[in-house]
């Protein structure tokens, strides 16, 4: 389970990154939660073999959500154009189901008097073929138009600082990764 060398150059990189900018500007988190059961459904697709389905929830200060599902698979994504941003097509290869909590990191603007979300980290449960379920921590960039997407991933399990890593790509890389341009992978000790 080792990462690749570019892998670890590359974590290692943001890492650093993540801590030059800290001085310069402050991040916060906020929670909201994904109670599906409390979100507007979207009418079923009639005869649909995937079983797909979508609601939109309510994010933080109000931000739309969109969560789908189909074919054993999540995608969420967010924003007023959510169902044509990148993420909307993004999820995990393996099998997976969403947690209930969202984090929004949130850049502080003092002169303005408020903060500004800049990513989201959420937690995905995955299912294994050879058994061994596995958790990921996903963080998605918020963006303007086309600028909603997947920026890396963290193993949840082989990594005991998952959201302290998690916290530092959303910081140091939802400013950096140009969505359609960049593509995600994962940080710190990676399956």
């Amino acid at each position: 389970m080792a990462t690749t060398f570019l892998t670890r150059i590359v974590s290692s990189l943001l890492l650093f990154a993540a801590v030059v900018p800290a001085a310069a500007q402050t991040f916060e988190s906020a929670y909201t939660q994904l109670e599906l059961d409390q979100c507007q459904r979207q009418a079923a697709i009639p005869d649909d073999p995937l079983e797909s389905a979508s609601w939109w929830c309510e994010g933080y200060a109000g931000i739309p959500v969109l969560v789908a599902a189909g074919d054993l698979r999540f995608l969420v994504s967010f924003g007023a154009d959510a169902a044509t941003e990148p993420a909307a097509g993004q999820t995990l290869q393996q099998f997976n189901r969403i947690g209930t909590t969202l984090e929004w990191r949130l850049r502080s603007n003092p002169a303005e008097g408020g903060s500004t979300p800049v990513a989201t980290i959420l937690r995905y449960y995955t299912e294994s073929d050879t058994g061994g379920d596995g958790q990921v921590l996903v963080v998605t960039k918020l963006g303007g138009p086309g600028q909603v997407c997947h920026i890396g991933y963290v193993d949840a399990l082989l990594n005991p600082q998952a959201n302290v890593i998690a916290r530092q790509l959303a910081e140091a890389g939802a400013a950096a990764f140009i969505c359609g341009s960049h593509q995600p992978t994962y940080y710190g000790v990676a399956p």
